[in-house]
Parts: C-alpha cells; sequence; structure tokens
C-alpha cells in the first residue's frame, strides 16, 4: 500500500521547526528550519546540509545546489524550476504536490523517498540512484533515468511519459500500478522490473525490437 501524504504538524520534529530568516548559502547548516513562502532567484548553495527541516510553498528559479544534502526533509507545495541539483544526497525526504522542471540532478542519491501528487518534467537524473523511492499519483515527463541504478522502486497512481531508461539498472522496480507506461528508450533495461500483462501487451513490439526478435506471422521458416 502506498504511503499517504502528511501534514506538517505530524512531522516528528514539527515541534522544534523555526522560521528561516536570512539567505541560503554555498556551506550553509540548516537544522530544523521551516521555510515557509520564500522565493529564491538564482540562490547558490553547493554543499549545503538542510536537516530535519520543512519548506511550504517555496519557490526556487535557476540557481545552483550541487553537493547539497536534505536528511529527514519535507516539502510542500514546492516549485523547483532551472536548478541544478546534481550530485545532491537525499535521505527519508517526502515531497507533497510539488513542481520539478527543468533540473540537473544526475549523480543524486535518493534514499527512501517518496513523491506525492508531483509532477517532474524534463529533469536529468542520469547515473543517479534510488534505493526504496516511491512515486504516488505523480506525472514523470521527459524524466532521464538513463544509467541510474533502481532498488525498490515503484510508481503507484503514476503516468510516465517519455521516460528514458537507457542503460539503467532495475532491481525489485514495481510498474504495474503506473496508469502510463510510455518509454522513449531502454526497453532493454527493464531486467529487474514486474509489469502487468496488459503493460507487457502494450510494450511488446517495443521490446522485440530492442532484443532484435523478428515478428512474423505464417509462412516457412528460413
Amino acid at each position: 500500500m502506498a504511503p499517504s501524504p502528511r501534514d506538517l504538524d505530524d512531522l516528528p520534529f514539527a515541534d522544534h521547526l523555526r522560521p528561516f530568516d536570512g539567505a541560503l548559502a554555498e556551506g550553509g547548516d540548516y537544522d530544523t528550519v521551516h521555510l515557509d513562502g520564500e522565493a529564491f532567484d538564482g540562490a547558490v548553495c553547493d554543499n549545503a546540509r538542510f536537516l530535519e527541516s520543512a519548506f511550504s510553498s517555496v519557490t526556487f528559479t535557476g540557481g545552483r545546489g550541487r553537493g547539497a544534502r536534505f536528511n529527514e526533509v519535507w516539502l510542500d507545495g514546492v516549485r523547483w524550476v532551472g536548478t541544478d541539483l546534481a550530485d545532491t544526497d537525499w535521505l527519508d525526504g517526502e515531497l507533497n504536490g510539488c513542481v520539478l522542471a527543468g533540473l540537473e540532478m544526475f549523480s543524486t542519491r535518493l534514499h527512501r523517498v517518496v513523491f506525492h501528487r508531483c509532477k517532474l518534467e524534463s529533469v536529468n537524473l542520469r547515473n543517479a540512484t534510488l534505493r526504496d523511492v516511491t512515486f504516488v499519483d505523480c506525472l514523470l515527463r521527459d524524466v532521464d533515468l538513463g544509467g541510474a541504478g533502481l532498488t525498490d522502486v515503484a510508481f503507484p497512481g503514476s503516468a510516465l511519459e517519455g521516460v528514458r531508461f537507457g542503460k539503467a539498472r532495475m532491481a525489485k522496480v514495481d510498474l504495474r500500478e503506473a496508469t502510463r507506461l510510455e518509454i522513449t528508450d531502454g526497453y532493454d533495461a527493464l531486467g529487474g522490473a514486474t509489469i502487468g500483462s496488459g503493460q507487457l501487451m502494450e510494450l511488446a513490439p517495443m521490446l522485440a525490437d530492442a532484443l532484435g526478435i523478428t515478428v512474423r506471422d505464417g509462412g516457412a521458416a528460413r
């Protein structure tokens, strides 16, 4: 069963949160802060660390946060557009109703992260590592997971449109509850994934092409 989204007051560290006051900075250390309604344009926070923190209706436009660490974070209604978040670490995170568009997140590591009703569009997750990650009722459009490692990843109620899996490595990836499964490339990387029989019928022509299988009805074999 897919996990349910939590409200701010449900967080185990909710009583310890304090309002964010100041600016984001490279190497900044942000512990138990609540960013509420902030708008950051071109902010640079490479190698920053966010621990037990919450983001409510925050907007990030452009900027960079390479190598940042997000441990036990909760994001609700956050918009992240055109930001470089490559090589970031996410541990025990929850994103609710967020929009991630045009992000560079290659070589990122996500562990025990849940996305609820999020929209990911043109997000570069090449060579990323996803472990115990769940996308619930999300839209993933033009997301690039080429060369990524996916373990214990599920997509209940989510639509995958134009997703790329070329050279990805999968183990215990569950695609059965995805409402749409449109893959641009990487059909041969689906080993280690579980799909439904209906999905198999839809993917059969592309799988045959990727595996070099010729399908021909009637006539004698030559």
